[in-house]
């Protein structure tokens, strides 16, 4: 059940295409005024005018983000900021999959940089706002996140299989998240994580036999039909559903499925000794510390004003 999502604030990365598009799309028709982020601005342009066309809903606002350089979320955090001082809802549904392995401009692995790193700091900088009123984190996973997690080939310093990559840095996400959604107990803001299922978006289509590990090979041309005719509209349900439901008001730390329905974390998940690792591990590469994240985010959030 959605519920009106008028004078709602919603912050939707990766917004310009694919799920997040429409995601947009549906809390748009809902009432909300929905951010959305992308890299190009003809790409981005074009997205914002279909979102208005197929909502109804004029305010969609277009910020531009190259959401793989730490310094490019901490400009956009504190862009949006200046210009929402509450937001009510952050999507942080941007993701990458890529065909080969690949490094930030700060050293960093994109795949883990872009799935697992950037939701947890853009998540942190946006948390005053988000506090404001009593706001909602929805992660959006993917992939198949259910192996281990190796915090050994964290950044596939030992191994890089696209599809596989992926999967891992979304597990991480997980983790990281459940995690998160704990060291905000207290502060009114909720952080749930949403899977969407398979979609045809320009990410998936770009998905070759070589991305994927050897085991799935045989069902290669199966798993290419299935993807292609994946709905994107039907994806993005679980995203909306967490961000507008009532139902859900108060809920935090819970990983809903395609279905919106409550499932349960992988097993890496809610191995606490292996999630702290992870969380420390996370903010050294972003700069920070965990301790600091702690300390009501001073140090960190500093850099962004």
């Amino acid at each position: 059940m959605n519920q009106s999502m008028q004078g709602k604030i919603v912050v939707i990365t990766g917004g310009t295409g694919g799920i997040g598009k429409q995601t947009a799309i549906g809390l748009a028709r809902l009432g909300a005024t929905v951010v959305i982020t992308g890299r190009d601005r003809g790409r981005g342009e074009a997205a914002a005018d279909e979102i208005r066309q197929a909502s109804g809903q004029v305010q969609v606002d277009l910020r531009l983000a190259d959401l793989e350089q730490q310094a490019e979320v901490r400009r956009l955090a504190a862009e949006i900021m200046t210009s929402y001082p509450r937001i009510d809802m952050l999507i942080n549904n941007v993701g990458y999959l890529g065909a080969e392995r690949r490094v930030t401009v700060d050293g960093i692995e994109t795949t883990f940089a872009v799935n697992a790193l950037t939701p947890l700091l853009l998540t942190e900088l946006l948390r005053e706002p988000l506090g404001a009123s009593q706001g909602r984190v929805i992660n959006v996973t993917g992939g198949m996140p259910r192996g281990p997690l190796d915090l050994g080939n964290l950044q596939s310093e030992q191994r890089f299989v696209g599809m596989e990559s992926y999967s891992h840095a979304k597990l991480a996400l997980m983790a990281l998240s459940y995690e998160q959604a704990q060291r905000l107990n207290g502060t009114g803001i909720t952080l749930n994580v949403a899977y969407p299922g398979g979609a045809a978006t320009a990410m998936t289509a770009g998905i070759s036999p070589a991305m994927v590990p050897g085991w799935m090979h045989p069902f290669w041309p199966l798993f290419g039909l299935i993807m292609s005719n994946a709905s994107p509209e039907r994806a993005a349900r679980s995203s909306i559903y967490l961000a507008s439901s009532p139902e859900v008001a108060g809920v935090t730390g819970t990983y809903f499925n395609t279905n919106s329905r409550r499932s349960a974390w992988p097993k890496p998940v809610l191995d606490r000794e292996l999630r702290l690792k992870l969380w420390k591990r996370s903010w050294e590469l972003l700069g920070g510390s965990a301790e600091i994240v702690d300390d009501r985010h001073r140090s960190l959030l500093a850099d962004t004003v």
